[in-house]
């Protein structure tokens, strides 16, 4: 059979199999086929898309969106500042290696939001440089004085800890999420003054 018999072959099953047009379509031979492939790739698109990828609120909000879905992570072993997920968080940050790991967890969690932390978004593995470059760039809010946190602001503990300000209740409580709290990424509750919070960082 020659090339061309084959071909022609082809597009009389092709003919045969795919759905009629409507009358006003120009499509031919074998489209029917590729508009089905195509409708199928663009509802797997669709899909597959999360509201983070779609930008929607601020970047403290996109980054706290980030840090709901991790609690629960934990260190594998308890105990190591290890693990495979660890591990991508500490990615987010430029030459850190293993260890406590909250600012990593800060830094992975803005990373996903679309405002990576530091001048050159390299993240940060210590709550002070974090919170030194936050009051640099004018990022920084110091606690006391009627200064209240919003949703995904990041709160600091001196140079010790930082965690995502997850909601502020109407008497002043504060439910934030931390990674490294208990060896994991873990939910937790504070009064007013945010257990001794020493300041707050603005996301946007």
């Amino acid at each position: 059979m020659s090339l061309q018999a084959v071909i022609a072959r082809i597009a009389q099953l092709d003919e045969i199999t795919s759905p009629r047009p409507p009358a006003a379509s120009t499509t031919t031979g074998t489209s029917g086929f590729l508009s089905a492939l195509d409708g199928a790739q663009s509802s797997s698109a669709l899909s597959t898309t999360s509201p983070m990828t779609l930008g929607a609120g601020t970047a403290g909000q996109r980054a706290l969106a980030a840090a709901q879905a991790e609690v629960g992570v934990s260190e594998q072993p308890p105990g190591s500042n290890d693990g495979p997920r660890i591990a991508e968080y500490r990615a987010a940050t430029a030459g850190s290696g293993v260890g406590p790991w909250c600012a990593y967890f800060t830094s992975w969690a803005a990373a996903q939001a679309g405002a990576p932390l530091g001048e050159a978004g390299q993240g940060f593995g210590s709550v002070s440089a974090l919170y030194d470059w936050a009051q640099r760039t004018g990022r920084a809010l110091p606690a006391g004085n009627g200064v209240a946190p919003s949703p995904g602001d990041l709160i600091v503990w001196g140079g010790r800890h930082i965690g995502i300000v997850e909601s502020v209740d109407p008497d002043g409580s504060i439910h934030t999420i931390e990674g490294n709290s208990s060896n994991a990424v873990s939910r937790r509750t504070y009064g007013p003054d945010g257990g001794g919070a020493t300041g707050y960082v603005r996301l946007g």
